[in-house]
This record gives C-alpha cells, sequence and structure tokens, in this order.
C-alpha cells in the first residue's frame, strides 16, 4: 500500500533527568526538572518506538464488513494479465489476503497459503491475494520467488476502503461458499486458528 502504512521506529534520545533527594542542601547544583512539555515529547517518542515492533504498522482496527454478510465483490486483473473475479469463485471458500512486499509476516504467511492451496485447493479452497503496493514490480518479483499457486492482483485505497479500510497488514478474511465472510483475521495471527476455521468452511456445504 502506500508507504504511510510502513511503520517506522524512532529511537528517544536519552535526557537523563536527576530528582533531587530531600537532603539535597541548599547551594548545590540541581539537574533541571523535566517540563511537561518535555515529557509529553518523551512519551511521544516511547510510544512510537514500541509501534515499531508492532508488525506492520498496525494503526487503528479496521471496522471492516460484519460478519455473516456479503463479500464486497471486485473485479481487477491479476499479474498474469487474466480477469480476477470474486464472483467467478462462489462456490468455493475463499481465503482472500491482504498483504504488501514490505511486510514481514505477510511474506512468512505466504508460503503457508501456498500450501493450504496445493493441499485443499480439491476440497474447494482458493486462495486469493491482493497486493497493496504502489509498484506491481516487488511484487512479480516476490511472486516468482515464493512460488506463488493462486491469482494475486494489485489493490488499492479504494478497494480497501470496501473492505472496512486496510490500516494495517496483513489482513485475511475467510469467505464462504455462499460468499459470506466468515472470519477476518488482523495483524500477525496463529495460523493454526486460520487453518481450523479454514477447514469447517470446507466441510460445510
Amino acid at each position: 500500500m502506500n508507504s504511510r502504512f510502513r511503520s517506522g521506529r524512532l529511537r528517544p534520545q536519552a535526557d537523563p533527568v536527576s530528582v533531587p533527594s530531600a537532603g539535597r542542601e541548599r547551594g548545590e547544583t540541581q539537574k533541571r526538572r523535566p517540563g511537561r512539555a518535555s515529557l509529553c515529547i518523551l512519551l511521544i517518542q516511547t510510544f512510537i518506538l514500541l509501534a515499531g515492533f508492532v508488525p506492520c504498522a498496525l494503526a487503528f482496527p479496521a471496522s471492516g464488513p460484519a460478519l455473516n454478510s456479503p463479500a464486497p465483490e471486485f473485479a481487477l486483473t491479476d499479474l498474469n494479465h487474466k480477469r480476477l473475479d470474486l464472483h467467478a469463485f462462489r462456490g468455493k471458500v475463499v481465503l482472500l489476503d491482504f498483504w504488501a512486499t514490505w511486510c514481514a509476516p505477510c511474506q512468512v504467511e505466504i508460503p503457508h497459503f501456498v500450501a493450504w492451496q496445493n493441499q485443499y485447493g480439491a476440497r474447494g479452497l482458493q486462495v486469493i491475494g491482493i497486493s497493496m503496493d504502489d509498484d506491481p514490480g516487488p511484487v512479480r518479483n516476490l511472486y516468482r520467488r515464493l512460488r506463488v499457486n493462486y491469482p494475486v492482483a494489485m489493490g488499492d485505497a479504494g478497494l480497501g476502503q470496501t473492505y472496512g479500510g486496510i490500516y494495517g497488514l496483513p489482513v485475511t478474511f475467510l469467505i464462504d461458499r455462499k460468499g459470506r465472510i466468515r472470519a477476518e483475521y488482523q495483524g500477525v495471527t496463529d495460523l493454526g486458528k486460520i487453518q481450523t476455521r479454514l477447514l469447517l468452511l470446507l466441510n460445510t456445504r
């Protein structure tokens, strides 16, 4: 997606402050007490530092489509120049993955999704990847390097908004055979939980 979703890490500068003890005598040199503004800046820097460890700049929870509601339809052109129409997969269980090349947890998940497509494709699973990168070049490179076996298309802010706003990555939706959203996973998620729910949907007709 746009670079505004990248997580930055800002290391707060050390600003040692010595608080005078109750027994300090007059005439001793005292170090400057921190002002309110300095404390606010330090708190903000600390928050940014901690946020830097949150995968892919998960900012605010997205308010996506309600569970059990129809998944928003879309029709795109995938990386292989083929039409990618969500409605065409009605009757299959769809794992819809919003990701980006600069998102490390996304790259951890993709090989598992490739394996699931191989393992469960015959049972009705269809994985779809939506890259939120600005440039398709790195997406194609990663697509080839990871040997992705499912369609991947380039997304944009408009598509993200139809799914509640994609403010952090990865975001994964599970869509049942009738086209209804049955689960949503934001950020780093236990893949075992996703797989368990996926199998339940595959076993439901």
